[in-house]
């Protein structure tokens, strides 16, 4: 198929490329570019792309694509709750556009990809995709805003699928270093702690990036009718853990690293553990990477590349690096491009 992939440049779209590449899909790309040289380690081979603004995309440039696979969003919760107004026009009103646009070039298979966080403060059971949504946050709430909105343009032309993806961990080539497990290899291999502010009871369940890839590769491959216009978790079952057990994983894998539970923040509402056996029915999928396997992989690649405590703050954190952007003027106060260099 022709796919286009939104947000190829980040830190998801990066590892999904190759995947979809080496299954012998055509690949292209669109993205703002504010993350393309956050890169550790070897810069990765990108595939034909074109630098546009989300709120910026055209008909015509989505024309000819059998699919898009939509991951570009700002993916951060200090970030939505900072800017939450920015968030809602990147996250939900521009990707309901691209749908509808998408719809209007011919585009049949529209690839979301949405997150477990849409379930919100869910306590102990399980959750499965007909579980209440309760967002907690601008980013999360834009991401049910965008289901239910893309949801009610299905039709036998066009067939969205939601892929509610767990919290991602593991290594990419466009490291981030603002999520659980990344973070907490990250602080260990640079402080030598394994520092949790939370209380560590809240649940999370955690998914690795080329996991992510491997599902999205199969809702693209699928028979339009078993995947149209549905929901599905994605992640396992076995990777629902507390941040506590989480922070032990690393604690087990980097050498001397010590944890420390400051509990200094309190109680964290956001805490839910998932039920993925509906994608694992529906199209076979079997996550393959356990935490402490992300967790070895990330310590091996940090101490590799030589991670540095700026780059791990300030290149690999969303928030800062965005910030930083502003700062040189490469972006303006609206997330919009400044400078014209590509």
């Amino acid at each position: 198929m022709r796919v286009l992939i939104t947000g190829h440049q980040g830190y998801l779209g990066t590892v999904m490329v190759p995947i979809l590449r080496d299954a012998g899909h055509e690949v292209t790309g669109l993205d703002s570019g504010f993350f393309a040289d956050c890169v550790l380690g070897p810069a990765p081979a990108d595939p034909p792309g074109m630098r546009v603004d989300l709120r910026d995309v055209t008909v015509e440039q989505l024309t000819g694509f059998d699919a898009v696979i939509h991951l570009a969003a700002l993916s951060n919760d200090p970030l939505g709750a900072l800017a939450p107004q920015i968030t809602y026009d990147i996250n939900h009103h521009a990707s309901v556009k691209l749908a509808r646009l998408a719809k209007a070039a011919g585009v049949r298979r529209f690839l979301y990809a949405s997150t477990c966080s849409v379930y919100g403060a869910a306590g102990e059971d399980l959750v499965t995709e007909s579980a209440p949504l309760r967002p907690l946050t601008p980013y999360a709430e834009s991401k049910v805003r965008v289901e239910y909105d893309v949801a009610a343009m299905a039709d036998e032309s066009f067939s969205p699928v939601f892929l509610r993806n767990a919290t991602a961990f593991g290594f990419s080539p466009r490291l981030r270093a603002d999520i659980v497990l990344n973070n907490l290899v990250g602080h260990a291999v640079l402080t030598g702690d394994v520092r949790v502010l939370s209380d560590g009871t809240p649940w999370r369940p955690l998914v690795h990036a080329r996991d992510i890839a491997a599902a999205f590769l199969l809702a693209l491959e699928a028979p339009i009718d078993r995947v149209h216009c549905a929901a599905y978790n994605v992640g396992t079952e076995s990777n629902n853990l507390t941040v506590a057990e989480i922070a032990q994983s690393v604690v087990d894998v980097v050498p001397g690293a010590k944890l420390l539970i400051t509990g200094e923040t309190g109680g964290d509402p956001r805490s839910y553990r998932v039920d993925f056996s509906a994608f694992r029915e529906a199209l076979g999928f079997k996550a393959k990477w356990s935490i402490p396997d992300g967790a070895a992989e990330l310590y091996k690649e940090y101490v590799a590349a030589g991670l540095t405590a700026d780059d791990f703050a300030n290149k690999f954190t969303r928030l800062a690096h965005l910030k930083s952007l502003q700062a040189d003027n490469v972006v303006d106060e609206s997330m919009r491009r400044i400078t014209t260099d590509v």
